[in-house]
Formats: structure tokens, sequence, C-alpha cells
């Protein structure tokens, strides 16, 4: 057990032959994070296919990684705090792998008192006693005797996001989907339309004002030339535009641009765009939460305001029929609340009870409901078990459909500003998908938004249900 100070030695103190060694188990997470860190992709770390084929036959840990317990070494034992780092050579001896047991080792051989230098042997070997690192270290030995508490090592997990890769990769297959791209007269949003166009995701169409159109192009210094261009007075016509576009299918899908959702959404719902049906729209967040171990759907976090029961069932449905078209063969919904039973005194509870007895009775179909669960209790087995609920949902939900918009935007914004989330965006119920992306996504996300809208329209047509 390591102490709890860090005592350093002093120049006086240090003697010839003086050592100090740690043990280091590497993980293959400790590849991924060392990557992370130096910004060292060479797939020779990283990607298991392409390290088969390379001299060692298989994925190997940065040497440096192993220069860096030789640092921890003479930075915390030997000398220990003071010391200053003047000089380091290595010889890489054998490749390290995961699963192999290092020990790093460090033996005073030279002492020069003028400047305090002290020259260490450095080591590092596996579980089988080969040297994987050998080299000599140049240090000045601190010449002040110092006791300090040891500080906890930063406990750090790895943010995988890589819930959207297959999304990303199916999108890519498919022919790029014609899409209208509504108003889009600022930078940010004809740059998402240009890049979705490049990534082989859409063919767009732009509508809009064709002067504040082509000044947004130059402001963002990208070239629409050779698009198609639809002009239109302003941002209302823009909608009604691309709604007419859609309708009468030389669009497969919509993008919002720089104009206001409701501007859009009042021309997608209105009496005669065409776009209509039965089902009442709303908004998903496709999230890709680290600390999850799929792809998380929120919903209503952006539309319905305070939905009705008889909503709530559009909204569940969408839902389900999205993810279906996504391979989900019977998604798990989790209806949530702030407590998992049901009061009478609050009105989440009584419809999600509601809710699960509809699906029960076939008013929502292809999915398995339960509710009311509160937020944890869906997504944590632990907190359900420890609340002794038996569920077919609770701890694995794929949908959480949330009490009103409130709720759900609040859900959403905490997952991906404090969970470190990536949060896709589309609205579902119209006879085609609307693509709604924020300026503040991030490249890998607009383009997801586009990758779902894509796969919507292209299953849709193989047979797949209208979301």
């Amino acid at each position: 057990m390591a102490s709890a100070l860090l005592v350093n030695r002093t120049f006086d103190e240090i003697s010839i032959g003086n050592t100090a060694s740690l043990v280091r188990l590497v993980k293959a997470d400790d590849i991924k994070l060392f990557a992370a860190v130096a910004g060292d992709i060479n797939p020779a770390h990283l990607d298991a296919q392409y390290a088969a084929g390379d001299i060692v036959g298989h994925v190997v840990m940065h040497g440096m990684w192993t220069g860096a317990l030789i640092s921890t070494l003479l930075g915390t034992e030997l000398p220990g705090p003071g010391t200053i780092y003047l000089s380091q050579d290595m010889r890489f001896r054998k490749p390290v792998a995961p699963g192999d047991t290092i020990t790093a080792t460090v033996v005073v051989q030279e002492k020069r008192r003028a400047k305090h230098i002290v020259l260490l042997d450095t080591c590092c070997t596996n579980q089988h006693g080969e040297e994987v690192l050998t080299g000599t270290a140049t240090v000045i030995a601190p010449t002040q005797k110092l006791s300090l508490s040891r500080m906890a090592v930063p406990e750090v997990a790895l943010r995988r996001h890589d819930t959207f890769d297959r999304f990303l990769r199916e999108a890519r297959d498919l022919p790029p989907t014609p899409t209208a791209v509504i108003h889009p007269c600022n930078a940010e949003a004809i740059q998402a339309a240009i890049e979705a166009r490049d990534e082989g995701m859409i063919t767009p169409v732009l509508v809009g004002p064709e002067r504040k159109i082509r000044a947004a192009a130059e402001q963002a210094g990208l070239s629409i030339a050779g698009l198609r261009l639809e002009s239109t007075e302003h941002s209302h016509a823009a909608a009604a535009r691309a709604v007419e576009l859609a309708a009468a299918g030389d669009v497969s899908a919509l993008m919002k641009g720089s104009l206001h959702t409701d501007e859009l959404l009042g021309a997608i719902v209105a009496a005669q765009s065409g776009l209509r049906t039965e089902r009442r729209i709303s908004h998903v967040y496709a999230l890709d939460v680290p600390a999850y171990p799929k792809p998380l759907i929120v919903t209503d976090a952006a539309i319905n305001i305070m939905p009705t029961l008889e909503q709530k069932r559009d909204i569940c449905q969408n839902a389900i029929d999205l993810l279906h078209l996504l391979g989900v063969v019977e998604p798990l919904v989790a209806i949530l609340a702030a407590v998992e039973t049901v009061n009478p005194a609050m009105q989440a509870t009584l419809d999600a009870a509601a809710l699960t007895v509809m699906a029960a009775r076939g008013q929502i179909t292809g999915a398995k409901l339960d509710g009311p669960l509160a937020f944890d209790n869906a997504i944590s087995f632990d907190a359900a078990r420890i609340k002794e609920i038996v569920s077919p949902v609770a701890g694995q939900a794929d949908i959480l459909v949330v009490p009103n918009l409130e709720a759900g935007n609040m859900l959403a914004k905490q997952l991906i500003y404090l969970a470190g989330a990536d949060a896709a965006g589309l609205v579902l119920g119209a006879r085609v998908p609307i693509i709604l992306t924020s300026r503040s996504d991030s490249l890998k996300v607009r383009l997801a938004s586009v990758a779902l809208a894509k796969l919507v329209v292209a299953r849709r047509k193989a047979g797949g249900v209208v979301p």
C-alpha cells in the first residue's frame, strides 16, 4: 500500500545503487486514454485489423507510455518531489500489449556534486522478465527535504461516442437524399447543407431569398454553384415552398435553416400542406450518451408543450416506429414521471399508467411500455433493483417519454452538457422527416441528424411505416 506522503530523497541522501520500482497492468483503455492525451492515432495502437497485418501482428501500447512510467518514478519516488528532469534516452526493446504487466525501475548510477546532477539507469520489463525499455535519465536532485501529502490519482473515464457510427455508415451506403434546406441565410445553415452534401448524405435544394443565401455562402467562404436554388421573398414563403416541394415528391426530407422552428412547423401542419398524417408531429432527440450502452431516445423535448394523453400516444408511436426503421425490433419504452407509483395528484403518473394499458390493449404497437418510471429506474438496473421494481423496461429503456416539453428539454440538455451526450434531432409524424440542428452542434451531430432522416426515407420506401 502506498504511503500517504510523498517523501523525496535529497542529493546528499542519495547513494549509488539506490533503486525504486512500480508495477502497472496495461489495459486496452490505457491505449485509448494515451491516444486522447497525445493525439497519437497511429493505427498500430488503435486499429486491430490494421495491426494484425503489421510486423508485430497485434495492437501495441505507445512506446512513450512506458517512458511515462519512468517519469512517474523520478518525480514521485527517486529522487521524488523537487526533481528537475534534464534528459532521457530510451531504447525500445520489445512491444508492449494490453494484458502485459510492466515493472518500471530506476537505479542510481552516478552523482555529480557540482550541480547536484544524478544519472539513473532506467528499465521497464514485462511479466516474463523481458526488457521492453532501457535507457538513462539525467536529473537535478532536490537539495531541500520535502514531505508532501500524496494526491489521489485523477479518475478518468473514456467517453465512447460510437453510437452514431452505425447510422452514419449505413446512411453513406445509400444514394443522397433530395432535401429542401429551408432559409439557409446564415453561414452556419449554409455550411451544414454543404457539409451534408460533401459527405454524400443529401442533394440540397436551397429554398429562400436568393440574395441572402448567396451572401451567407460568401460569408462562409463556400460555393453553391450547381445547387438548385428556389428563390422566395422571405422565410414564411420559404417554408411554404419547401412544403410544396415535399408534397410533390421533389424532395424527400426537410432541413431547417435559419428560420424559426414555429414557422417551419406551421407550414407543415397547415391543412393544405399535403404533409400531415393522422399523427401528431413530435420531436425526438437521439442521444449518444457515453455512460449508456445503446442509443437513447428522449421525446418530446421541442414541440409539444403540454401534451394530452392522446398526443402522448402519438409521441410514443412516432418514436417506436423510428426505432423499427433503425432496426430495433421491439423497443423498450419508459413513460417517465417523478415517481414510479401512480399518484392521483400527479397527472404524469396517471398518463403513464394509461399509456401502459393502451399498449397492452393494442392502441400503441410494436414495443414494450411501462410506467410510471422515474428516470433512474428507467436507465439503471441497480436503481430498479433497490426499489424492487419488476418491469421488462426498467434499467434498459430505449425510449424515454417525458411528461412535458420543459421536463424533456431539461433532461436532454443535462445529458448533453453534464453527461457529454451527443444529440441528433428529428421531427416525426409528417410524411417526410424534418431535420433540426443547432448552431452549437458538432459536425458529427449534424451529420447524425441527417443520417437518421436519410435512413427513415430509404427504409420507408422499402416498406417501413411512416413515422
